[in-house]
């Protein structure tokens, strides 16, 4: 048994839409594809002993302990990886629980599917699954709780902070998309230009100016005080001669902290005597140049919440601590207070565990104490001098018992500094009298407040904080996404994306698109190479100039990775054809459609699927679609267009030689196909249908007829505008023609446009990829031998696997078939054998290169012709 390969979905997919976030694992049993789980000794026995909690899955039997009833019964092992990988990820705290297994059509190879919580979480428990297994079938020891830890220590690594999760977590709940930008807190919410980002709980509202006072308590309390804001008396000092003055100035007690620290690194409180002062100066020192000294406050440690300058919730903090019982010593009562199901690892749950730290034994040591002293009965020991939750500490909720008068001076405080998201520390007896009235004081004031304590305190009502931050970032009214319009199909996604994109700049859009050539926004072009998967998608959304996205989006992104975007406005299927079969698993035209299909779905219910009426699998695709669906055709009684507009729906037709949208029983003609550039006068079918999938999804869209029309004129095909795409160069005494065509279909579009050109010598330039089947490649020869005169065979790319000597006689068996005698020859390497088609042209001869690395050839031909016109 062997992993072949691991992917990771990140995105709507072809094994789910719903769920974006899967691991595929292409797993090949090898020899234990003849031994189903009843057939291994034991077997049953073992995995029952190692993981009991696995009784709870249910599987295809509907029942506890319907999954070892599998088992017992006989299953192939693809299926007990499958249900390992999700319950040891649940044993690690990370509930998932959607998994499948499928083969891939090849004998014992199958892909285990399953969903996960962190990316690298899932990986690593797909590979643990298969060790796992293999222990069980050998009856061999396994440490499953070394797995366990191993993806809890790696989901704390990599997972979002609480405050940061809230947030996301907000957002998705109404449908605001993320991205994340880092491997740490930094989060895009929305697309484009109406993106908003956060790190933690600081925003791109935040201002670095009141951040800066923030840090800097020293002003902080200079501010407050000059505005008549009780703080806690105090001096800042920088060394340590200084430390006497300042406890002669305030008087024991005292607190020491950091000037710019936070989460309470650094700080000491109740400090009595001048040792404790000169120790607590020094530790303080570890983590600024700078440092408080403030009289210390006896009460309460209370953490105010303001967000938008309004009060959002307020906790009581407690640090750790334990109760001793009269019996065990302090290490048995962290030990037994670490067993509380609501602590755990780092922020896996509500509360974390009490860690022993050098604060620990300070405090302990304070009381001259140990971790072996035994505590009274009911007599309460604190173990850190901060309450901070991510150190052991408690939190209560208090928010609904907070004096109006104190909230007034909340949120002038929060005005005060002038931050967005503002955490305030509040020391003194309660909260539910004015400050004045107790004599709290203010003790900070923080940007980037934490927000556990208030999502879910130990004690009191859990309160929603990161609602109002989405309310600020996203009042009623401001939209979240940018329009998207995604291509896919067989063929013409490129030039359909180019036309598009075309139509949307001329309607007052900054636009970004992504094709097989490129990415570009506006006119520009910012990276090369082809960029149709979710990566390229991902990028464009990132863009905060773009105010309209176009897609291109092939089938190998979506296979490797899923969407990369979550929704789209319009999806256009242009074709689905015999291409890339047996690639990924895929090996019917079936198989294919449901894989282009993933755009349609990702359509939202008020969007609409752009479908090739004259294409069965696109009306396939069209009938299971939950959004509105609209078809095109350049058959006007086609009658799929007939049954469709019959219902009121839209279509766009090509009849009478016009470009026409249809709706219902109403025809409106956009513009005469003859006068679009891109038709090649109309006479190119494949075009014509572009020209139809892109005029079809810009109305849907809601672009005006006019505009349309307008943009379609102006659209003209050229190395520039569509690079590769039935590009003409027009010598003194032929024509050369580059095109991408790579597949039967495309290269029949080719057969079709020659067929219309006058030309006494067709030559031909063409070449196979070594990944499609022998079949496929045979074609292209097949069609080759039926429009040209002369072929020339290069093959020196994209050999992918195989020799070219065996891509080159596949070619010539499909260019026999057709004509025995067809004259043919081979050239390897494409600039020499464009270099010698171009040897060969006579008046009159029309070369056509169909070639898979475009700009090779275009700059070739291009140096020829300027060459020619003295350039």
């Amino acid at each position: 048994m062997k992993i072949v390969e691991i992917k990771v979905m990140r995105g709507p997919n072809y094994w789910s839409i719903r769920r974006s976030k899967l691991i595929v694992m292409k797993l090949d049993l090898e020899d234990l594809e003849n031994f189903p789980t009843n057939k291994i000794a034991g077997f049953c026995e073992r995995i029952e002993q190692a993981i009991p909690s696995m009784i709870e899955h249910r599987c295809s039997e509907g029942c506890q302990g319907g999954f070892f009833s599998r088992v017992k019964e006989g299953t192939w092992m693809g299926h007990v990886i499958e249900h390992i990988t999700l319950e040891i990820q649940s044993l690690a705290g990370m509930e998932c629980g959607f998994g499948r297994t499928r083969s891939t059509g090849n004998p014992g190879v199958y892909n285990v599917v399953f969903s996960y919580m962190e990316e690298k979480v899932g990986v690593y428990a797909a590979k643990a699954s298969v060790r796992i297994a293999e222990a069980l079938i050998k009856g061999e020891p396994y440490d499953l709780e070394h797995d366990i830890r191993t993806m809890r220590e790696i989901r704390e690594q990599d997972r979002l902070g609480p405050s940061t999760g809230s947030i996301v977590d907000e957002a998705v709940a109404r449908d605001i998309p993320y991205i994340r930008i880092n491997s740490a807190s930094l989060i895009q919410l929305g697309y484009g230009k109406n993106q908003v980002r956060f790190r933690a709980t600081m925003t791109d509202h935040t201002s670095s100016i009141a951040v800066d006072i923030a840090s800097n308590k020293d002003e902080t309390k200079r501010m407050l005080g000059d505005a008549a804001i009780p703080v806690a008396k105090g001096v800042c000092i920088a060394y340590a001669e200084d430390v006497v003055d300042a406890v002669k100035k305030i008087g024991f007690p005292l607190v020491f902290k950091p000037l710019d620290g936070n989460h309470g690194k650094g700080a000491s409180i109740n400090v009595k005597t001048i040792e404790e002062a000169h120790a607590a100066y020094e530790h303080a020192k570890k983590y600024s140049r700078k440092i408080i000294v403030e009289k210390f406050i006896t009460g309460f440690d209370f953490r105010i919440l303001v967000i938008n300058n309004k009060f959002i919730a307020a906790a009581l903090r407690e640090p750790a601590h334990v109760i001793g019982d009269g019996v065990s010593t302090i290490q048995q009562l962290i030990d037994t207070e670490n067993k509380d199901p609501r602590r755990g690892y780092g922020h896996e749950n509500v509360l974390t565990e009490i860690s022993i730290d050098r604060e620990t034994i300070e405090q302990l040591t304070k009381k001259n104490y140990t971790i072996e002293t035994v505590l009274a009965k009911k007599e309460l020991c604190y173990l850190k001098g901060t309450a901070n939750l991510s150190t052991g500490g408690t939190s209560t909720d208090i928010t609904d018992i907070v004096h109006p008068h104190n909230i007034f001076i909340f949120e002038r405080i929060s005005r005060i500094i002038g931050l967005d998201i503002c955490g305030i520390d509040i020391m003194g007896t309660n909260l539910n009298e004015p400050l004045e009235t107790t004599g709290a004081v203010v003790l900070e004031v923080n940007a980037a407040p934490g927000f556990r304590m208030h999502l879910a305190p130990a004690k009191g009502l859990p309160r929603n904080v990161a609602a109002p931050v989405i309310d600020m970032l996203y009042p009623t009214g401001k939209s979240c996404r940018i329009p998207i319009i995604a291509i896919t199909g067989t063929n013409g996604k490129t030039t359909t994306t180019r036309l598009i994109s075309h139509i949307v700049k001329n309607n007052g859009f900054k636009v970004g698109f992504t094709t097989s050539d490129g990415i570009y926004v506006g006119n520009s072009m910012l990276t090369k190479g082809d960029t149709t998967g979710p990566v390229s998608a991902e990028f464009i959304l990132k863009d905060p100039t773009v105010e309209f996205a176009v897609l291109e989006t092939a089938r190998g992104g979506i296979l490797r990775a899923g969407l990369g975007f979550s929704k789209c406005d319009v999806a256009i299927v242009t074709n689905v054809q015999a291409d890339h079969m047996g690639l990924s698993d895929i090996n019917t035209l079936d198989e294919m459609a449901k894989v282009k299909g993933v755009v349609v779905e990702s359509v939202k219910r008020d969007g609409y699927a752009v479908l090739n009426a004259d294409n069965k699998y696109c009306v396939k695709i069209g009938k299971n679609a939950s959004c509105k669906v609209a078809y095109f055709s350049v058959d006007e009684n086609n009658p799929v267009i007939v049954e469709h507009c019959k219902k009121g729906g839209i279509a766009a037709i090509y009849e009478n030689g016009y470009i026409t949208i249809k709706k219902g029983d109403w025809k409106f003609r956009v513009e005469k196909a003859t006068l679009i550039p891109l038709t090649f006068g109309g006479k190119v079918t494949f075009m014509i249908y572009n020209v139809l999938a892109a005029t079809l999804a810009s109305y849907v869209y809601g672009f005006k007829i006019e505009d349309i029309g307008t943009s379609l004129e102006t659209f003209i095909p050229s190395a520039a505008q569509t690079p590769g795409r039935m590009n003409i160069f027009t010598f003194k005494d032929f024509k050369v023609m580059i095109d991408f065509a790579h597949n039967p279909d495309g290269f029949n579009g080719i057969k079709e446009f020659l067929s219309t050109i006058d030309s006494p010598d067709k030559i031909g330039i063409i070449t196979g990829t070594g990944d499609r089947r022998d079949s496929d490649i045979r074609e292209l020869g097949r069609i080759s031998a039926q429009m040209f005169d002369h072929i020339i065979i290069r093959q020196d790319k994209f050999l992918r696997g195989r020799e070219a000597d065996d891509i080159v006689k596949l070619l010539v068996e499909g260019i026999k078939e057709i004509d025995p005698k067809q004259s043919y020859e081979y050239i390897p390497k494409e600039v020499d054998a464009l270099k010698h088609a171009l040897s060969l042209a006579k008046p009159g001869t029309f070369i056509t290169a169909l070639s898979d690395v475009i700009d090779n050839a275009l700059d070739i031909v291009q140096t020829y012709l300027d060459k020619e016109n003295g350039l």
